[in-house]
C-alpha cells in the first residue's frame, strides 16, 4: 500500500475526529491545541481577530499573539507564492486582502487586485446555497472597504504623518503599538482573522464552527468540474494539480507532490503533462495530506526538520520505535520494564526470566492499544525531510501486520537488551532494555550532538529494528571509543551511561553468542578475559581508594591505551596496582587470586598486543558489576 493511500484511509478510519480540537503538552510544558482538517481547509497564523456584528457592522478588534487559525481555502491559495496577488483565501487573509482601503493606507496600487479577487468569490459563496448566516455578516462588513480604517480607530494599526502605515523601524520604542510585538515584518503583512457577535447569544468562533466548515466544503465541491481517474483510490473522481504544503507546521511551504517544468523540469521529457506523473483526486489529496498534518502534531517526532512518524491504521496509538526523543525512554517498552525491577541482576538478565517479561510486555501493549482483536490493524513508518525549502521527500516507508511490527521491536529490545539505568526525575531506576536512539546518539557522538547527528542516527538505526539489517559498525566503532575513554566525560554518570550503551550494541552486534549482564565464568574469549582483568584492577584500586577520593584509577586512566594495547597496558596497570593491594592486606588477597585466575585462563599464543575488540567492554562491565554485588552482600550481611 502506497504511503498516500494509508494516510487516506487514516483520514477515513478517523471522521469522528475532523473538526474536534485536541490538545497536547510539548516539551517545555506549554499547551497546545491541533485538530484533523475538515477538507478544503487549512490553517494560518493570525495576529487580530476583528468582531462584526450580524447586521454587517464594526463591533471590536484585538491583537491576538500568533494563534493558529483554521480557515477555507482554495487550489489557488493554498499553494501562493512571490507576488501572486489573485490567489486569496476566501474568509480570512491579510490586510492586502481584506481591506478594501488597503491601496489608502499604503499608495500600493499593485496590490488592488487582491482586494477585488477576495471580495468576488466571497460574494460567490455567499450568493449559493450553501453559505452561512456569519460568513454573509462578515461579506457585508468587508464589502465596505474599512478594515485598516476601523483597526486604526482602535488603535490597532499605527499610522505615520502622511496618513499611512508606518513602518516599524520609525516607530520609537515606547511608542510602539501592540502589533508589533507579534509581528516580525511590517503592519502590511497583518493577518486578519474575522467573528461574529450576538449579543445574549454564545456562538461558536468561525474557526472552530463545523456547520460553516461543511457549507464551504459542499460550496467549493461544485467548483471542482475536471474529472480523471485517481491513482491513489482508482475512482473517477475530480482531479488537482496544486496540492497542500504546511505539513510540518504552519511555516512549512515544501510539498509532497509538486511540478513546475518552467525551471525545475521535474517531469518533461518523461510524461507531456504533470498529472500523467502523477495524477490524485482533489479528495484523495487533501484527506492524505489532513491525516498527515494531524499526525505529526499529534505524535511525529521531528528533529531539525526530518520527521519521523508511527501509526496505526484503524488506531494512530502504537508503540514506537523511539518513543519521546527527548527522554531516555522507550516508553512503551522501558515504563513496563520498570515493573520488573529486581535486585538480583543476575536473576533480571537470565535468558528465561527477560523472554517472560517481554512476552507479558508485548500483550499488555496489545491491550494498551485496543488491537488485541484485530487481526487487520496495519502499522505504518513514514520519514520525511525536505532537502529545499519547496520539495519535501519520503525518506523511508514501510507498513507491518501488528503481528510482524510487535514481533521486530521484541527482537531488538532482547538482542540489545543491558542493565540501563533511566532517572525519573530524582529518583535513578534500574532495568533491562535497549538504549534509545536518542542515548545511543549520545553515547557515539558525545554528550551534546547537534540534531543534525541525531537524526542521521535515528534514520540509520530506524532499518535496524524493522528490517532486520545490522547495527553500522561506525555507530558502534564510536561508542566503544567514548566507553574507552572516560576521561571524556566531566560526569561519572554520563561515562556509566555511555558505557551501558556501548554494551547494548556490543552485544547486539555478537548477538549469536548470547552474551548477558550476569559475569559468565566460562566465557574464554581473549577480549572477555581482558576485559574482566581491568574489572578487577578497577575494583581493587577503587577499594583501596574509598569513598572520599573521587579521581579516576589508575584502570580507567589507562583504559584506551589497554584497548589498544592490552599486554603492554596491563604491566603498567599491574605495576600500579601493588600499593592499593598492600593496603587492602586481607581483602587484597582475594582481588589478587582472581586476577590469577582470570590471567592464567587466556591462552598464551592471545596473550598480545593484539587491539581488544568491543567484547572487552562486556567482560569489564560484568565482572565488576559482580563485584559490585558480591560486595553489597557481603556489607549487608555485616550489618
Amino acid at each position: 500500500m502506497s504511503y498516500l493511500r494509508a494516510l487516506f484511509s487514516t483520514y477515513e478510519n478517523n471522521l469522528t475526529a475532523v473538526g474536534e480540537v485536541a490538545t497536547k503538552e510539548t516539551r517545555d510544558h506549554k499547551m497546545i491545541e491541533y485538530m484533523l482538517l475538515p477538507i478544503s481547509h487549512t490553517t494560518q497564523t493570525a495576529h487580530v481577530e476583528l468582531t462584526v456584528n450580524l447586521d454587517g457592522t464594526f463591533n471590536n478588534a484585538t491583537v491576538i499573539n500568533k494563534i493558529s487559525t483554521i480557515l477555507p481555502f482554495t487550489e489557488g491559495s493554498g499553494s501562493r507564492a512571490g507576488k501572486n496577488f489573485t490567489s486569496p483565501h476566501v474568509l480570512h487573509d491579510k490586510l492586502m486582502y481584506v481591506a478594501g482601503d488597503y491601496v489608502a493606507y499604503t499608495n500600493d496600487i499593485e496590490k488592488r487586485v487582491g482586494f477585488t479577487t477576495y471580495i468576488q468569490q466571497l460574494q460567490e459563496w455567499c450568493e449559493s446555497p450553501y453559505c452561512h448566516e456569519h460568513v454573509k455578516a462578515i461579506f457585508n462588513y468587508v464589502k465596505k472597504g474599512t478594515v485598516i480604517r476601523d483597526l486604526v480607530s482602535r488603535e490597532i494599526l499605527q499610522l505615520n504623518d502622511d496618513g499611512l502605515l508606518i513602518a516599524k523601524k520609525n516607530v520609537k520604542a515606547e511608542e510602539k503599538a501592540e502589533i508589533f510585538t507579534v509581528l516580525t515584518g511590517e503592519q502590511e503583512s497583518t493577518f486578519v482573522r474575522f467573528n461574529v457577535h450576538i449579543p445574549g447569544e454564545i456562538t461558536k468562533p468561525i474557526w472552530r464552527n463545523k456547520d460553516i466548515f461543511d457549507a464551504y466544503i459542499n460550496f467549493y465541491n461544485t467548483k471542482l468540474k475536471e474529472k480523471d481517474i485517481c491513482y491513489v483510490s482508482g475512482e473517477n473522481e475530480p482531479i488537482i494539480e496544486r496540492h497542500p504544503n504546511k505539513l510540518r507546521n504552519s511555516g512549512d511551504k515544501a510539498k509532497l507532490i509538486s511540478a513546475n517544468d518552467s525551471t525545475g523540469f521535474t517531469f518533461r521529457g518523461r510524461f507531456k503533462e504533470s498529472i500523467e506523473a502523477a495524477n490524485i483526486s482533489y479528495d484523495v489529496s487533501q484527506k492524505a495530506h489532513n491525516a498527515l498534518k494531524w499526525l505529526i502534531e499529534r505524535q511525529g517526532k521531528t528533529i531539525d526538520g526530518r520527521v519521523f512518524l508511527i501509526w496505526g491504521s484503524k488506531n494512530p496509538d502504537v508503540p514506537y520505535v523511539a518513543d519521546d526523543l527527548s527522554d531516555d525512554t522507550f516508553t512503551d517498552f522501558n515504563s513496563l520494564l520498570m515493573e520488573y525491577e529486581t535486585d538480583d541482576s543476575s536473576y533480571a538478565d537470565t535468558k528465561e526470566v527477560l523472554a517472560r517479561q517481554y512476552k507479558e510486555i508485548i500483550a499488555g501493549i496489545r491491550k494498551k492499544v485496543h488491537i488485541t482483536e484485530v487481526d487487520d490493524e496495519i502499522i505504518y513508518v513514514l520519514t520525511i525531510d525536505a532537502a529545499t525549502p519547496g520539495r519535501i521527500a519520503v525518506l523511508y516507508y514501510r507498513d507491518f501486520q501488528v503481528n510482524d511490527y510487535l514481533e521486530k521491536l521484541l527482537k531488538w529490545h532482547t538482542s540489545a537488551s543491558w542493565r540501563q539505568v533511566h532517572k525519573k526525575g530524582d529518583k535513578w531506576i534500574e532495568y533491562y532494555g535497549s538504549p534509545s536512539f536518542y542515548t545511543i546518539a549520545h553515547a557515539a557522538y558525545g554528550p551534546h550532538p547537534n540534531d543534525k547527528v541525531i537524526k542521521g542516527v535515528v534514520e540509520r538505526l530506524m532499518p535496524c529494528v524493522l528490517d532486520g539489517r545490522r547495527v553500522p559498525l561506525d555507530i558502534i566503532n564510536s561508542a566503544i571509543v567514548r566507553a574507552s575513554n572516560p576521561q571524556f566525560y566531566e560526569q561519572a554518570w554520563e561515562w556509566e551511561r555511555a558505557l551501558m550503551v556501548a554494551c547494548s550494541l556490543v552485544k547486539k552486534r555478537y548477538e549469536k553468542e548470547e552474551y548477558r549482564v550476569a559475569l559468565d565464568k566460562t566465557n574464554t574469549d581473549r577480549d572477555y578475559l581482558f576485559g574482566r582483568l581491568l574489572a578487577v584492577a578497577d575494583v581493587l584500586e577503587r577499594s583501596a581508594l574509598g569513598r572520599e577520593e573521587n579521581r579516576s584509577t589508575n584502570a580507567l586512566r589507562y583504559m584506551n591505551a589497554f584497548a589498544r594495547q592490552p599486554e603492554r597496558t596491563w604491566k603498567t596497570i599491574q605495576m600500579n596496582l601493588q600499593p592499593y593491594q598492600m593496603r587492602l592486606r586481607e581483602k587484597g588477597i582475594y582481588y589478587s587470586k582472581l586476577i590469577d585466575e582470570i590471567a592464567s585462563t587466556i591462552p598464551i599464543e592471545s596473550y598480545s598486543n593484539k587491539p581488544l575488540s568491543g567484547k572487552y567492554l562486556l567482560g569489564y562491565y560484568s565482572q565488576r558489576q559482580d563485584l559490585y554485588t558480591k560486595k553489597e552482600k557481603i556489607e549487608e550481611g555485616e550489618k
